[in-house]
């Protein structure tokens, strides 16, 4: 028997083009949103708005590319946003007091890392749901912040400075440094996802973890390992916003678990765990951001209708992911 063939219900019925259905969607929506964009607005239809997309959410996509691995194993780390955070007000605080950005920054990825393996080790060895296992990870990374400083601290560091402002430009467009890391892990993911025994342990466990068990495979030591990715993600997504924002502040990154799970929900990848892709990933996080450009071009519009608009498109996706799932039965 195969890995694969331990995926659960959702692989163990849908074939790979069925598979392909959500992700398909979300590509279709992508480009539903720009051509709308285009047709409604003056502007839309310049390249820059494309990349600008992706400019402001790099450190979203670094957190979303966690997320999506504990998701695939059927769970969910709440934790994320506060260990962005945490990252930021490490990172300022050190800085602000004369540390070199060559310790600071392996230290911060440390830092994330850890507490990613201690809620990964929580989980497994002691049989906790990852929500209430995160959720404690949440707050304790949050309430860390607030023992730091109760206030923003600004980042001033040249080399900070340089990765917040120079710009890589090409043919007339400019991108981020940001953007760059951000590529650059979606990619190394996507091929330790698709083509390594970590990635086919990875949908396995989510797929059916006592098939999993009963092949052997390492569960646990699986498990573990994708929290610990997650907090790493986190963290690098915390470096990248405080390269965004330029300060750490223990308010950064509210709600971003929430925009996480979004980006990775609707770029098709399903809540039960065992069957999702990278690339759908990527595909949710330029559907938030094009919904946040779109308000932003309007106009007239509260930016709470992205909560709103975002909270919509999560139900057709979840009922879309259910639809499959019934039909191939």
């Amino acid at each position: 028997m195969s890995t694969l063939a331990t995926a659960g219900d959702l692989r163990r019925w849908v074939t790979p083009r069925q598979r392909h259905i959500p992700v398909l969607a979300t590509l279709a929506l992508l480009v539903g949103m720009y051509g709308a964009g285009i047709v409604a607005y003056d502007g839309f239809d310049d390249t820059q708005v494309v990349l600008n997309v992706f400019i402001d959410n790099a450190f979203l996509l670094v957190v979303a590319v966690g997320m999506t691995f504990v998701i695939l194993t059927g769970g969910i780390d709440l934790s994320v946003g506060a260990v962005v955070a945490l990252t930021t007000m490490i990172a300022a605080s050190l800085l602000e007091n004369g540390w070199s950005p060559g310790i600071v920054l392996p230290l911060v990825l440390a830092v994330g890392a850890v507490i990613g393996l201690g809620m990964g080790a929580v989980i497994h060895f002691f049989d906790i749901q990852p929500f209430i296992a995160t959720l404690a990870g949440m707050f304790l990374a949050r309430g860390l912040c607030y023992v730091i400083s109760t206030d923003s601290i600004p980042i001033t560091d040249g080399f900070w400075t340089h990765m917040a402002q120079d710009k890589l430009r090409f043919g007339g467009f400019h991108i981020s440094y940001s953007v760059v890391i951000a590529l650059v892990v979606v990619l190394v993911a996507a091929y330790a996802l698709a083509y390594t025994r970590f990635g086919r342990n990875v949908y396995a466990l989510g797929g059916n973890q006592q098939s999993a068990l009963l092949m052997g495979l390492p569960v646990g030591r699986t498990r573990i390992a994708v929290y610990t990715l997650s907090g790493l993600c986190s963290a690098l997504g915390g470096v990248l916003l405080s390269f965004y924002m330029s300060s750490g502040y223990g308010l950064h990154a509210l709600g971003m678990e929430l925009d996480a799970i979004a980006a990775v929900v609707i770029g098709g990848t399903v809540l039960t765990g065992g069957s999702g892709f990278l690339f759908g990933t990527v595909l949710g996080v330029g559907v938030l951001g094009l919904i946040q450009t779109i308000i932003t071009f309007q106009g007239n519009l509260s930016s709470w209708w992205t909560k709103i608009v975002i909270g919509a498109l999560l139900f057709v996706f979840i009922v879309l992911q259910r639809a499959v799932a019934r039909r191939s039965r």
